[in-house]
């Protein structure tokens, strides 16, 4: 993932409610299984494959998390997420792409699932306390700075 899309996720991050969290997680998600079947192509790329495995398994097991098993729907989420966790150890162990491409194909359905109800929760940003991030205020030659904006008490989360 570039440095880019690393601030880009960041942000939304600091912006969203708790679905919304759900809805990039799944983005994630799909980023690092796209990088995954990039490097599946390339055998000399071993260890980036195995990198981008390992954050897609990530993002999963912080979906896992997120689950409440209480509701109707958690537990079938929590078997297509085990599944899928099985499905990338495949993909890693014989490297193969069908595995992988159906995991993307499940995640692909979930994250438009969440982002059609994403919309619907009133409730605010899990981070109401986060810094402000004006970016362009100031520029090089070759470079764009952001500045941080209120570094006083009031930065981070409040708990």
């Amino acid at each position: 993932m570039t440095k880019e899309k690393k601030q880009e996720f960041t942000f939304r991050i600091t912006r969203a409610n708790e679905t919304e969290l759900v809805v990039i997680l799944y983005e994630m998600l799909l980023c690092y299984l796209g990088e995954a079947k990039e490097w599946l192509a390339q055998p000399q790329e071993a260890a980036l494959l195995q990198e981008s495995l390992r954050k897609a398994r990530g993002c999963i097991n912080e979906l896992m998390q997120s689950v409440h098993l209480e509701y109707q729907p958690g537990k079938e989420l929590m078997q297509l997420y085990i599944y899928s966790l099985k499905r990338l150890a495949r993909c890693e162990r014989c490297r193969e792409e069908e595995p992988l491409q159906e995991v993307q194909k499940i995640m692909t359905s979930l994250h438009g699932a969440y982002a059609r109800i994403a919309p619907e929760n009133p409730k605010g940003p899990v981070m109401n306390n986060s810094q402000t991030v004006y970016a362009g205020l100031t520029y090089g030659p070759k470079d764009l700075t952001e500045n941080m904006a209120d570094q006083g008490s009031n930065r981070g989360m409040r708990v």
